[in-house]
């Protein structure tokens, strides 16, 4: 059984001492020791602690004292014949060459929290799309953190040629949860798949994902992500363009209040031609609520044809409020189009104006604007019972 490296702080030899209680699958105990290494070694890249942002993500991991990793809870719902979801053990051992096509495929766990997920990967869910299947009603997944537990989920999918499918993943959290998950989507030619993730953790649970999807040629695939809850939620959302025709569409909304913390960075890696990408990205925060958004286009040299658009916008509702919007283009293609365009802002006085001069009171005008500035992100949602939620969550955030 690989051990702890001599020079190490005794919180981490804790995690290493965790590892020797896990199973080979799905991962090896030396690969697991592996990604603890990377997890500890590496740099996390988000924003040091400053004047607004209080979050030092070199020191955060969870308490070893209190890791369970048995109570996690992972329900299903799939009610689509002929479309595959196991859980991710039972994949693991029945059908592991399948699973090895997406599973680790991304470079999803390269990343600090992600070779983190990695390391104590146990639980979660592989969904298998045959060919030219089509998935008729949503695939429900979700997650549940009991309070004061951690969680590492990992969902995989993987479209065949010409598959469709729907995926809608909830995550929820007790109280002092620590949720540690990672999302892999790879598909073959012509596929399309839609992912929507909701999170509603608790308001003292610390949330960490990474998400990232390999699509084939002329493949589409769309992300859809919300973050409503937790004192921490911080992720990464990538989409890697390798082949020509593939279009993929990003869209998050994020609305931390209290004294809430959201950190979302968004890439997309244009290194193909000939494909499309947009990202929307839409944001409030209230009260001392913090948040940042990095989104990352970078078109490589030989990508030519490529078309690239990303729009942030964001809405500062008290003035102790603090959004950092980040858009960042790296082009090194002649033969593109490119675009991103960021705003940070209260909300229109004459817009406030307009609405009192018709009879509507001021508070009621200002929950009106706020709801409304999300709708265009909140469309991108798949299903109207999903949209409704998310619209609700918004106003109880706003009351």
């Amino acid at each position: 059984m690989p051990s702890a490296p001599s020079a190490i702080r005794e919180e981490d030899r804790a995690l290493y001492e965790r590892l020797a209680t896990l199973p080979d699958i799905p991962f090896t105990a030396q690969e697991r020791s592996h990604y603890l290494d990377r997890f500890i070694g590496l740099p996390s890249g988000r924003e040091k602690p400053g004047r607004f942002w209080r979050v030092d993500f070199e020191s955060l991991r969870p308490n070893s004292t209190t890791l369970d990793l048995q109570p996690t809870t992972v329900a299903v719902e799939n009610s689509n014949r002929g479309i595959a979801v196991f859980d991710l053990a039972t994949a693991a051992r029945e059908c592991p060459a399948l699973l090895a096509r997406a599973f680790g495929a991304t470079g999803v766990h390269a990343t600090k929290f992600g070779a983190l997920a990695a390391a104590f990967a146990q639980r979660g869910v592989f969904v298998h799309v045959p060919a030219d299947r089509a998935c008729d009603e949503p695939i429900l997944i979700r997650y549940t953190a009991p309070a004061g537990g951690a969680i590492f989920p990992a969902s995989v999918v993987l479209a065949e040629r010409g598959a469709r499918v729907t995926i809608v993943e909830r995550i929820e959290a007790g109280n002092d949860a620590f949720v540690c998950g990672t999302t892999e989507i790879v598909t073959e030619e012509n596929a399309e798949v839609v992912y929507a993730a909701v999170q509603s953790a608790a308001e003292s649970a610390r949330v960490l994902w990474n998400r990232t999807a390999r699509p084939g040629r002329d493949a589409r695939v769309a992300w859809a992500n919300a973050e409503f809850g937790g004192a921490l939620a911080a992720g990464d959302l990538c989409v890697l363009i390798e082949e020509p025709g593939i279009t993929t569409e990003i869209a998050a909304i994020f609305f931390p209040r209290g004294t809430q913390h959201v950190d979302v960075v968004s890439t997309v890696e244009h290194r193909a031609g000939d494909a499309t990408s947009e990202t929307l990205v839409k944001s409030a925060a209230l009260d001392r609520g913090q948040a940042r958004f990095l989104g990352n286009i970078r078109i490589a040299p030989h990508a030519q044809g490529s078309d690239a658009r990303l729009r942030d916008d964001a809405l500062l509702l008290s003035t102790t409020a603090h959004v950092d919007s980040v858009p960042a283009l790296e082009i090194g293609a002649n033969d593109v189009k490119a675009y991103h365009g960021a705003t940070v802002g209260a909300i229109d006085r004459e817009q406030i104006f307009y609405m009192e001069s018709r009879g509507i009171e001021r508070a009621a005008a200002e929950r009106m604007i706020a709801l409304g500035f999300f709708e265009p992100a909140i469309e991108r949602f798949p299903t109207a019972q999903l949209r409704d939620e998310i619209r609700e969550a918004l106003a109880a955030k706003l009351s």
